[in-house]
């Protein structure tokens, strides 16, 4: 059965106890996020993204995006950062922004499907920062079936998800809207999947007035985030 908690300021530290627990014990958790409401589990644990990848019943070649509280953590997923990752970091974070960057030799294969690369975000949604902040990185895929639209309400995670997932964190009804950026940046930049950051944003953040169209071998990697 789904245990489902309501998100509040003074109840933050219980319920990101809560979620750690959970995530320590290879459980998977809703939670809100600045778009659509997205399941987490532990990005490191194979096992744990196992398990979401078959709930989800999501490709094995799509790579599973990473969500963040705290710079400090990115880190823990990538080695390297280069300057105009720093100056999108800069501009866009938090924000709904996912960076793909050189991922450690040490995450789980099926997280990054074999790409080498991770697509990590800082979230702006402020009560998923908050127990981020706390537990750590968690996944940060959409809370559907692939294939499905996007929900953005708890009730709609348990009724898409029903009892395959372990705890939703209700923190009412999210906006929706575009998904967020993907963009894959090395010394230069690359537009995977335009969202709520657009492409004029990017250019002016860059400084450029054509970057490059996405490939498409990666741009079907991603699903909404």
């Amino acid at each position: 059965m789904t245990t489902i908690l309501s998100y509040s300021e003074h109840e933050r530290l219980r319920l990101s106890q809560t979620v750690a627990e959970t995530i320590e014990r290879g459980g998977v958790v809703g939670f809100p996020t600045e778009t659509y409401y997205g399941l987490g589990v532990n990005p490191f644990n194979p096992t744990a993204v196992g398990r979401l990848i078959q709930i989800k019943g999501r490709p094995d070649d799509k790579p599973i995006p990473v969500l963040i509280g705290k710079m400090e953590h990115l880190s823990l997923l990538t080695e390297s950062i280069s300057p105009v990752a720093s100056l999108l970091i800069d501009t866009f974070w938090p924000g709904p922004l996912t960076i793909l960057f050189p991922a450690k030799p040490s995450l789980p294969s099926a997280l990054t499907a074999g790409t080498g690369k991770v697509g990590v975000r800082l979230t702006s949604c402020s009560p998923l920062r908050n127990i981020l902040a706390h537990v750590g990185p968690l996944t940060g895929t959409s809370a559907n079936r692939s294939g499905d639209p996007p929900v953005t309400t708890a009730a709609e995670v348990v009724k898409t998800l029903g009892a395959e997932i372990d705890l939703v964190i209700d923190g009412g009804t999210t906006p929706g809207g575009a998904p967020s950026t993907v963009v894959d940046v090395g010394e230069t930049i690359q537009i995977i999947r335009e969202g709520a950051v657009a492409r004029a944003m990017l250019q002016t953040a860059i400084g450029t007035k054509n970057p490059p169209s996405p490939e498409d071998r990666l741009a079907r990697c991603y699903g909404k985030v």
